[in-house]
């Protein structure tokens, strides 16, 4: 009964045909499903959150008898500067934006060590600075 009623309360409209606007242009489905869509009141709040999950290393502080190996070590390449003998500096890059970093490893010939800079740089110029070294690996020393 109460959907008789509903069809009869339209029946004089019910066969009109569809309305189509000579003013505006057709909106398309992407555009009108758009109106719909969820909105995003916390502008950037996934991106803080994976930021703060995002783990970093705490800078390791070497013993007293790890600083005197590395500086044996630091003799002795300074000792092959400029020549084609690579070696493996493992160094720590603090993160830019929160407390820590990540340690690198990198393989290289070393162009020059600049002492009162405290800058190695390589063959291919990557710069590192001294004091965030803390291991160098080389055939040398194995």
């Amino acid at each position: 009964m109460e959907i008789k009623r509903t069809i009869d309360m339209y029946s004089d409209i019910i066969d009109l045909p569809h309305h189509v606007s000579s003013k505006r242009p057709h909106m398309s489905m992407y555009d009108r499903a758009a109106q719909f869509a969820p909105f995003a009141a916390l502008t950037g709040h996934d991106e803080a959150i994976a930021e703060t999950a995002r783990l970093t290393d705490r800078r390791i502080e070497l013993s007293e008898d790890e600083k005197i190996e590395l500086d044996s070590k630091f003799r002795y390449v300074m000792q092959h500067v400029g020549e084609d003998t690579e070696f493996e500096f493992t160094y720590f890059v603090p993160d830019e934006n929160k407390s820590g970093g990540k340690y690198i490893t990198y393989v290289g010939s070393i162009k020059s060590i600049d002492i009162f800079k405290g800058i190695v740089t390589f063959t291919d110029k990557l710069e590192i600075n001294i004091a965030d070294v803390i291991d160098i690996h080389g055939d040398e020393f194995d």
